[in-house]
């Protein structure tokens, strides 16, 4: 469950990008955030190429994903 700081920042929309989490009034997704900092992108270096993101913005990011992996369910089988 997002918290009010991830909720008022990261929105689905079906209109845009085909409707996964984006950051609220762009169309740069939850996904894309996390996967350049995978890749071992700095909070700086995301702020320099990606003006229209704050800080608050990718730590909502993070929540968010945190928050998914989180209510995660895992099954195992009997492999």
């Amino acid at each position: 469950m997002p918290d009010a700081t991830t909720a008022r920042r990261i929105v689905l929309d079906p209109e845009v990008m085909l409707g996964k989490p984006i950051v609220r009034g762009t169309r740069i997704t939850v996904e894309h955030v996390v996967g350049l900092m995978a890749e071992g992108w700095t909070e700086t270096q995301l702020l320099e190429n990606h003006p229209q993101l704050t800080r608050a913005d990718i730590q909502a990011c993070l929540a968010y994903a945190r928050d998914l992996v989180a209510s995660e369910r895992v099954f195992p089988s009997a492999a």
